[in-house]
């Protein structure tokens, strides 16, 4: 089941960021002038309802014993801390956007990749020790 979340994770998560900068690059103007707070939380908001719908269906289509043992406990570990790494690092984007006094589309705009990056590059990680193993130290 884990798997199952890491990959759903994963497909809702590229696709609300596609959906997200697509909506965003065909609003005409400037990039900096575009409207891009509505379609940031729209896609947020759709990808955390359908993430969590996806979840309830995958969990309901395949009912099984869903409790974790020490495997899994060290795989979610890893993939989140492999995962948190670029939350830190749009964050500090971020930070330097702001102290550069750069405009907020694109400080925004950090912060939402790398959300995006941390959810995708986590659920890959995941995916990965599922199907390939994982070193354990």
């Amino acid at each position: 089941m884990e798997e199952k979340r890491a990959w759903i994770m994963l497909v809702v998560s590229a696709a609300a960021y596609a959906i997200y900068t697509s909506v965003v690059l065909s609003r005409p103007g400037p990039l900096t002038e575009v409207a891009y707070q509505g379609p940031l939380l729209w896609t947020v908001g759709g990808a955390i309802v359908a993430n969590i719908l996806l979840t309830i269906a995958a969990g309901i289509a395949a009912p099984r014993d869903n409790r974790k043992d020490q495997r899994d406990r060290e795989i979610h570990r890893l993939s989140e801390y492999i995962g948190h790494s670029f939350t830190v690092i749009g964050g500090v984007v971020a930070l330097v956007l702001a102290m550069l006094s750069v405009d907020q589309f694109w400080i925004a705009n950090v912060i939402y990749l790398g959300f995006v990056l941390s959810a995708l590059l986590g659920s890959v990680a995941k995916i990965f020790a599922y199907r390939r193993g994982y070193q354990t130290w």
